[in-house]
């Protein structure tokens, strides 16, 4: 059902003009969805299971917190866009809506640097806690679809960002491992070392990976 601005009428979606007063009724333009090369990152926190044994559920949801504003003020600061918190987990997307030619390097610097913002915050929980956030970090470049930027739907989808979060999750705590595409785009400023091929949950083939 379509509503009039005017006065407020329920119109069915067929109708152009208000059955009540008359006034021409908004046409909604469906959303465009576009592909787009972009950069993902996936920060997970590893033993979070452990820290929830250890820890009261306010406590525990307090250093959570904590660490998400680490994460997304990071992300953030070098142009990423935090899609979405999977339970401990963050991802971030470098290229949408704004594009950049450097989106796989700012996605590097910014993985890094939640390493580092997140030594400072450990020093911090280790005084008052015990408590150490520790996480593991995956990034990888590919062609995505993203929603239409106009409208405010910018989620993406396709095999890069399950790449992305494979990565992760077979990084060691500490750890950032990038994708291929993620390493041609950066091998020039950056300093990352090939790993042995890595069979990822749901490839078909093994994936040449590096860590940062």
């Amino acid at each position: 059902m379509a509503s009039c601005s005017k006065c407020g009428e329920s119109n069915p979606e067929r109708a152009s003009f208000c059955l009540n007063c008359g006034a021409p009724l908004a046409i909604a333009v469906p959303t465009r969805a576009v592909r787009k090369i972009v950069t993902i990152v996936f920060c997970d926190v590893t033993g979070f299971t452990g820290l929830g044994e250890e820890l009261d559920p306010e406590s525990l949801r307090a250093i959570m917190a904590r660490y998400f504003d680490t994460v997304s003020r990071v992300l953030e600061s070098h142009g990423g866009v935090v899609e979405k918190f999977i339970g401990d987990a963050v991802m971030a997307v470098f290229g949408v809506p704004r594009l950049h030619e450097d989106d796989a390097l700012r996605a590097l610097r910014a993985a890094a640097g939640i390493l580092d913002e997140l030594d400072d915050l450990n020093e911090d929980l280790e005084r008052g806690t015990g408590i150490r956030v520790v996480v593991r970090i995956g990034v990888n470049t590919g062609e995505v679809v993203a929603g239409d930027p106009s409208s405010g739907q910018t989620m993406v989808t396709g095999d890069a960002v399950n790449v992305a979060a494979r990565l992760e999750q077979a990084a060691a705590p500490g750890e950032i491992f990038i994708g291929a595409p993620t390493y041609r785009l950066t091998k020039d400023a950056v300093d990352a070392k090939a790993i042995a091929p890595l069979t990822l949950r749901g490839k078909s083939q093994e994936l040449e990976a590096f860590r940062l």
